[in-house]
């Protein structure tokens, strides 16, 4: 008799997103438990105390997801896990704070594959404005399109913030490899300008992208936006929009909304959380594998 699926998942909020429990039981994990206000030096206690109460046979059956709301703090938890482990005591880990590497992978491969399909071009080259790109979602796109060959602007209220940000993104998910800069909110019309991407990935209910600074982008291609809640952070853009144009654009933008980008961000989930249980091998996953798989799933969709 195989022993039950147990998925172990930490966060550092005091809470476990509820999101997150249905997508892992929906998945297959037949018991998803909850470790709260997780502290990030606690980690490699938890990780050693699931693989060493089961045989190397039955960690086949374990697995170990990490939520919370900071990105950086996120991949230091998912490095912590896997250095706690060794053959054969290892399981397969999953990083997903805030479900945003998910949207963020879901957000771009659409985005991608919009440029493509409207205007036989890609992500290479591409301007690229994260609008409220300092938060986790922002932050995870930016480094994906800029790991794509897109010159990426974290835009913040807060320069020195957005600042801070692009940089940590930089140095701790570009390897060095990616040179995402910073721009405040104020500027933002300057920088509409020579835009062809826009991202908008601010708090719910907020307009990030007006009528007017959207007639006034002369070379804008796509917007994307995460905010299900009115008003839509791009203006003219609504949320069950897949590739419809922009009114007002003069550029002839098409918009992708945040239902759009939810359905693939789910899709991407439940093949990941899946995938864990199907391996044979140990797997530790983050944004950029989310993206091979929204990728994926976009391909397959056609």
């Amino acid at each position: 008799m195989s022993k039950p699926l147990i998925l172990h998942m930490l966060t550092t909020a005091k809470n476990l997103s509820p999101f997150d429990v249905n997508m892992a039981v929906d998945a297959g994990w037949v018991s998803a438990i909850p470790y709260t206000n997780v502290e990030p030096d606690e980690v490699q206690g938890l990780v050693q105390d699931a693989i060493f109460s089961r045989s190397p046979k039955g960690l086949k059956y374990t697995g170990i997801f990490i939520g919370g709301r900071d990105t950086k703090q996120a991949m230091d938890m998912l490095k912590a896990a896997t250095e706690a482990m060794f053959p054969p005591f290892q399981v397969s880990v999953f990083a997903d704070p805030s479900g945003a590497f998910t949207t963020a992978a879901g957000m771009v491969a659409i985005v991608e594959d919009e440029l493509k399909t409207k205007f036989n071009t890609d992500l290479s080259g591409k301007n690229v404005l994260a609008l409220g790109g300092t938060g986790p979602v922002g932050q995870a796109a930016a480094v994906l399109a800029a790991q794509a060959g897109a010159n990426v602007r974290i835009i913040g209220r807060q320069l020195d913030k957005a600042q801070r940000i692009a940089d940590m993104c930089n140095e701790e998910f570009g390897a060095g490899k990616i040179n995402i800069t910073a721009g405040a909110d104020e500027d933002k019309a300057e920088y509409i300008k020579t835009a062809d991407v826009v991202f908008a990935t601010g708090a719910a209910g907020i307009e990030l992208l007006s009528a007017e600074l959207v007639a006034s982008a002369p070379q804008l291609k796509v917007a994307a936006d995460v905010n299900a809640v009115p008003p839509s952070g791009v203006a003219g853009l609504d949320a069950f929009d897949n590739g419809k144009a922009i009114a007002g654009s003069q550029s002839g933008a098409v918009g992708v909304g945040a239902l759009a980008i939810g359905n693939v961000k789910y899709q991407v989930q439940s093949k990941l959380l899946k995938t864990m249980i199907e391996k044979d091998h140990p797997l530790y996953l983050h944004f950029e594998h989310a993206f091979d798989a929204a990728r994926e799933y976009i391909q397959a969709s056609k």
